[in-house]
Formats: structure tokens, sequence, C-alpha cells
């Protein structure tokens, strides 16, 4: 797994090159923001249950269809399954934020979850809904608790995910 330091040695070593001014004001930048990286990251590991509940609190008020008979959420089984994915995607994005680095989500999620979704009818766009939610509530529980954050970080693996889903566009059955 790749981090943003490791990223960005990497490039220079594929170069050739010492690290440059820009190399170095990069690393500042990572080190700097890290205690605020690892805060969010702990409100996460801390409120993941209550941050997936909100988020799908939200979905379902939105779209009350995908609970409702025929909806991809209807049953206990598909519901939990569809809580599950959630908690996976914020999980991962928590991964995403500490390593500053969203192109580990290329590998760990988004590479065969496509064929995955499509084979079992999973449709894409509630799930990009959800996955957008999961930043919002998490931006508004880093605002609460007075995190100084720049929300553009802390979005910014969530929406590299619900860019690679929406890529893909999965109608419910």
């Amino acid at each position: 797994m790749r981090d943003a330091i490791t990223g960005l040695i990497g490039r220079y070593d594929q170069l050739g090159r010492y690290l440059d001014r820009d190399a170095i004001d990069r690393m500042n930048g990572y080190y700097a923001e890290a205690a605020d990286r690892l805060a969010v990251v702990e409100l996460i590991n801390r409120d993941a249950a209550e941050i997936v509940r909100e988020a799908a609190q939200r979905l379902w008020l939105a779209d009350p269809e995908l609970i409702l008979p025929g909806g991809n959420a209807y049953t206990t089984r598909r519901l939990s399954a569809c809580l599950r994915d959630m908690d996976y995607f914020l999980r991962y994005a928590s991964y995403a934020l500490v390593a500053d680095d969203v192109t580990m989500l290329n590998e760990r999620v988004l590479n065969g979850l496509d064929d995955t979704y499509k084979s079992l009818g999973v449709p894409t766009g509630p799930t990009v809904r959800s996955i957008a939610l999961l930043a919002d509530v998490v931006c508004e529980k880093a605002a609460e608790a007075n995190l100084t954050v720049a929300s553009g970080w802390v979005r910014a693996p969530f929406e590299h995910l619900c860019r690679g889903l929406a890529a893909t566009n999965v109608r419910a059955r």
C-alpha cells in the first residue's frame, strides 16, 4: 500500500532525480496535515457505526423505494449487505485519508467491484449517493468536533470512490 510520501519518492526514483523544492514542499504539507488527518480518522473509527447509520437514514429518506418491496435494500439480508458495504467504503476512505493517496482505492476497492455489482444487480447510483452522504456526515462530525480540517482532503477519497463507481451505471432490478 502506498502513501503520499512513498508515491512521491517512487516518482522521483523512476526519473532518477533528487528531491527538489516542490517535492520537499509537498512532504512538508503532508506532515503539516498529519495531525488533522489522524484526528479525522480517529473520529471515523470512534463513530463509524453512527456515521453509516446517519448516511443510510439520509439515503432512505431521499430514496425510500430502496427499502420498499422490490427495492435493492428490501429484506433484512439486502439491507445488511448495503450497510456492510457502506462501512467498507468508510473504512477504506479512512485508510486513504491517512495515506493521503486516493489511488490505493483503485486496487483495494474499485478494481473488480464493477463486475461484482453487475453480477449481483446492485445499482451504482444509490451506492454513489451513499458514499457522498458518508462524506457529508464525516465533514459535519468533524465540524461539530471543532476539527479544523479542509473539507477538500476529507472528501477526496469519497469523491474518488464516487467517480470510480459512477463510471458504471448498473440499474436496479
